[in-house]
């Protein structure tokens, strides 16, 4: 399973950018579909990536605090995409999102008894 992400670019504070995140390849069923954020000069071993939101298979969403009223996150399993609604964006939301999805299928890598995979990111800059 291959995912591409998309969406990305400059704002100003205060403005809006839509992620899409598209995977190709067997998918028998989904698991869960998130977005991490990678913030700015966090490379390296050890690098972090903070979950922004998630959806379940069955369409339940989750999202850290930081982000709550901002962004909302949907998808269409059919179409074995995700987006992320971003609004009202801030300095602080500047980095590299990257799209995992994890379920059965021809995934790269295991979560468990869990197939997953990772997108190559894209950047999102908010300019103050």
């Amino acid at each position: 399973v291959q995912l591409v992400e998309s969406g990305g670019g400059l704002v100003r504070a205060g403005g809006s950018l839509r992620l899409s995140c598209t995977a190709s390849g067997n998918i028998d069923s989904i698991r869960i579909m998130a977005w991490y954020h990678q913030a700015p000069g966090n490379q390296g071993p050890g690098i972090q990536r903070d979950m922004v939101g998630s959806i379940t298979g069955g369409g339940v969403t989750n999202y850290a605090d930081s982000v709550k009223g901002r962004f909302t996150i949907s998808s269409d399993n059919s179409k074995k995409t995700m987006w992320l609604q971003m609004n009202n964006l801030k300095p602080d939301d500047t980095g590299v999102y990257y799209c995992n999805v994890q379920g059965v299928g021809d995934f790269d890598l295991l979560y468990g008894s869990w197939g997953q995979s990772w997108g190559q990111g894209t950047q999102v800059t908010v300019s103050s």
